[in-house]
């Protein structure tokens, strides 16, 4: 897409605040976001390495000042994200907020020359994803969204082993189940009934309209469609729509149905603890998802299978099985592979300027399958493709 003059402008500005990295200098790395998740990315980009702590951002000075410590003492503390992306001395940060505070923190970093690791999903409401593709391709940024079996290595086999190959041959189904997910009956800490003095609310909340202190909300977010998008959708199938897409060179859907509710925890929680749904594709391809929380037994939880007319391909972050249609043909199996692949991606595009892994534009439709499977739950039926959201 040619660029505006009001793109160029971006562009031009962004690049004058960025120095020219080399294979071996180190990147200056801010994080937006240091509850679980942000420590968690913390310490993989820790383990990849090649990186300098500038500062840290969260609305909790608890949390803010417990991770600044953690990663040094020359690492700046703010409240404020927008005072973190004014530092001209940081090349990218990650972004591990609430879902509703992606998309806008991750238009800022980029207008303000950073590149972003943002975590899934890349928005919560559709037309986010639009405006954030245009910002990208007008500031020339590099995004990396936080679906991280993008770069795990036998995610990577197995598309090239079967998919690439030809070998799993037409696929027409994507079964995808993910039940049982702890993290989604977070409970908030005794003495949070009243918010601390530290915790700045009105930042949580960003844009949404502004509502009393509710700690069940900032402790359990997936409970919550404000806070995530729909709970286990935008929290669970992303993640696996997005192999599937991949796979399957998938980008719009057609439509989406789903069924669910609340048919056990009854503890103010607004999206569904019981989900089902199924994503059409224009290429013949349906994508279904069913989580649930209320079945607790762990094993065989999470899991991905290709129906080919070619075999059956298994998959998930346990490794993957590959049966062939001829059954007298033996399995083809792996194990798993480390998670900080993606991270290592995300810094490697940073210093060569090549397009990662998991780039704004598959973010924007991974997360549009989620978005219209929402509208599915909510509507109760069926909700079709809006051409708006092609980018």
């Amino acid at each position: 897409m040619p660029l505006t003059r009001r793109g160029f402008l971006a562009a031009s500005t962004a690049a004058s605040q960025m120095r020219v990295l080399g294979a071996n200098d180190r990147i200056r790395l801010g994080v937006i976001g240091t509850g679980g998740r942000g420590n968690y990315l913390m310490g993989i980009a820790n383990k990849v390495g090649g990186i300098q702590w500038v500062a840290v951002c969260d609305a909790w000075d608890v949390r803010r000042n417990k991770a600044a410590a953690r990663l040094g003492s020359d690492v700046a503390a703010y409240a404020d994200y927008r005072q973190l992306l004014d530092r001209k001395d940081i090349d990218a940060v990650i972004v591990a907020t609430w879902d509703h505070l992606h998309a806008q923190i991750t238009g800022d970093a980029c207008r303000a020359g950073k590149d972003v690791f943002v975590e899934k999903p890349m928005t919560s409401l559709p037309m986010q994803g639009v405006e954030l593709v245009q910002i990208v391709r007008d500031t020339r940024r590099i995004v990396q969204v936080g679906v991280q079996q993008r770069s795990m290595a036998h995610f990577i086999e197995a598309k090239q082993r079967f998919f690439d190959s030809g070998l799993i041959g037409q696929v027409t189904m994507v079964r995808t189940i993910w039940n049982g997910n702890s993290g989604y009956l977070e409970k908030p800490p005794a003495g949070m009934e009243t918010k601390p003095p530290g915790l700045d609310w009105d930042a949580c909340l960003g844009w949404l309209p502004k509502i009393p202190w509710d700690p069940k909300r900032y402790f359990n977010r997936f409970a919550y469609w404000d806070f995530s998008t729909g709970g286990q959708t935008g929290g669970l199938f992303v993640h696996m729509v997005d192999v599937a897409h991949w796979y399957l060179n998938l980008t719009r859907a057609r439509a989406a149905v789903a069924l669910g509710g609340i048919f056990q925890h009854n503890d103010g929680r607004d999206t569904p603890d019981n989900i089902n749904g199924i994503v059409e594709y224009p290429q013949n391809v349906l994508v279904t998802f069913e989580a649930t929380i209320t079945d607790r037994i762990p094993s065989d939880s999470e899991n991905m299978v290709f129906m080919g007319s070619g075999g059956r391909l298994s998959i998930f972050r346990w490794g993957y099985r590959f049966q062939h249609a001829d059954t007298k043909k033996p399995d083809i199996t792996s194990g798993p592979s480390p998670e900080s692949a993606h991270m290592a991606n995300f810094l490697d595009c940073v210093r060569s300027r090549k397009q990662p892994n998991a780039d704004v534009v598959s973010g924007h439709y991974s997360a549009l399958a989620c978005h219209l499977m929402n509208m599915a739950y909510k509507q109760g039926g069926r909700a079709v493709w809006d051409n708006n959201w092609d980018v």
